[in-house]
């Protein structure tokens, strides 16, 4: 699941409206990919989220250029390049330390901590329907952990949840930004994470072998470096909600691949979990969208009849 922007823009055309569900259909089937070859890859998980970031980094740059967007490198930029590593870097340690459906599905869980997060530091009050969201969502992140975990599997857990926090932060930091400002913090966000994340692979043992270097490579070209620009494409005509919702093939396609290609199943009680996350926030994003849409008419009703 990836941040948004509210900025508000022209309303497009039907076409327009096609082509962003179909670009975000792909976006989130490639990001889905993850899971397979991050655990194909025996590095450090710094190293493989360094090199992935580098090669994406070079992808995201080249579009920016090939586009002529101008980049604004101001606080927002920065704040939310921050974030995104942040994002990078716990989603590859999860998947290494758990199971790549637990990462995924933890990491889904971020409007539940913009939620918590909006109520605690900007005191913004919560509606029933989203203390009902998040005590649901809650339970079904308990379940997770209900399953016979080693230490290792627990930490990467935390991980996943952690991963879901830096999603919301950076949404919540950025808030409306426009193209520019949100291109310019996805590259800082690679570049932040290569820096991070490069000097492992000279520091820890790292098999160079090529299944491991065509498995890195198709993690920065495919999984990370091209979906962020069909996400920004997306995003320039899709709604915030329509982003959202086709971003849940993410969390339901994640684990199918993982457990295809490396026979690598989530748990009983992980999966009921995921079940129950993914369903309870796949609800709420569309009845806080309706609930939004109905106050914006009525706000509307109300302006007309004073003017």
């Amino acid at each position: 699941m990836e941040v948004t922007s509210s900025v508000l823009k022209p309303v497009p055309t039907k076409e327009e409206r096609r082509k962003s569900i179909l670009y975000m259909v792909i976006c989130a089937s490639l990001w889905s990919i993850g899971g397979i070859f991050i655990k194909m890859v025996p590095w450090n998980a710094f190293a493989i989220a360094g090199v992935r970031s580098a090669i994406a980094s070079v992808i995201v740059y080249s579009y920016i250029r090939h586009k002529k967007i101008k980049m604004k490198f101001v606080k927002p930029a920065f704040l939310s390049g921050a974030f995104m590593s942040g994002i990078f870097l716990c989603f590859v340690i999860a998947n290494k330390l758990t199971t790549a459906a637990n990462a995924i599905v933890l990491q889904f869980t971020s409007p539940v901590f913009i939620l918590i997060l909006s109520a605690v530091f900007l005191h913004k009050k919560c509606r029933r329907g989203d203390i009902i969201t998040v005590a649901i969502t809650l339970a079904g992140i308990s379940l997770f952990f209900f399953d016979q975990l080693t230490p290792g599997g627990m930490l990467g857990n935390c991980f996943g949840i952690l991963a879901g926090l830096m999603v919301a932060c950076a949404y919540l930091i950025v808030g409306e930004i426009d193209e520019e400002t949100r291109m310019t913090g996805i590259l800082l966000g690679q570049i932040f994470t290569t820096i991070i994340g490069l000097p492992a692979l000279f520091l820890t043992e790292t098999t160079v072998t090529t299944p491991a270097v065509l498995s890195i490579l198709a993690l920065g070209i495919f999984q990370l470096g091209i979906p962020y620009i069909l996400f920004g494409l997306a995003m320039k005509n899709g709604s915030a909600l329509a982003c959202n919702l086709i971003g849940a093939i993410e969390p339901l396609l994640n684990p199918v691949w993982v457990f295809l290609f490396n026979g690598e199943a989530p748990g009983f009680f992980a999966l009921i979990g995921a079940v129950i996350v993914i369903i309870a926030i796949t609800l709420w994003c569309i009845w806080n969208d309706r609930v939004t849409r109905a106050l914006e008419a009525t706000q509307e009703g109300a302006t007309d009849k004073i003017v």
